[in-house]
């Protein structure tokens, strides 16, 4: 079996016992090092992360086919990618980079199969007079819309 096909089959076993885990990107590089990163409905401990990683490692003949192995949680720095991802930060604020180069930032409210819907909260010039008015509104957002999905990080 190929060498990649083979990781790949592994880790979906891995993670078919693991139901509160999920995928968020596997990279092999030229040089065979892979990168797993995971992501969990309620996060993802250490421990998850070597569980992983042996999975793989106690599974494949290092005399056969030699790589190194990096399994990591998608941290906050990582981009919002899956719905399930989604999901799990509802009622957080994000920062989305949207297709065509403009931004939005907003509370997530809903997450669908195909699109999220954010509370955005602004303030626009009044229609009649000087001054501001502050406007609360929903804004649906497709998926294929969005360029990059950053969860906001607050101190």
């Amino acid at each position: 079996m190929e060498f990649r096909k083979r990781i790949e089959e592994l880790l979906h076993t891995f993670l078919a016992e693991r139901e509160d885990l999920f995928l968020v990107d596997l990279k092999f590089s030229a040089a065979d090092d892979i990168t797993v990163i995971l992501d969990g409905d309620n996060g993802v401990t250490l421990q998850d992360c070597l569980d992983a990683s042996r999975a793989i490692e106690f599974n494949v003949d290092r005399e056969e086919h030699d790589f190194s192995l990096q399994v990591m949680s998608a941290g906050l720095s990582e981009p919002l990618s899956t719905p399930r991802q989604f999901r799990k930060n509802i009622g957080r604020e994000l920062d989305l980079l949207m297709t065509d180069s403009s931004e939005i930032t907003g509370e997530l409210k809903e997450v669908g199969e195909d699109k999220i819907i954010l509370t955005l909260k602004y303030r626009k010039p009044k229609e009649i007079g000087k001054g501001k008015t502050d406007v609360v509104e929903d804004r649906e957002i497709l998926y294929t819309d969005i360029k990059k999905a950053l969860v906001t990080i607050k101190f």
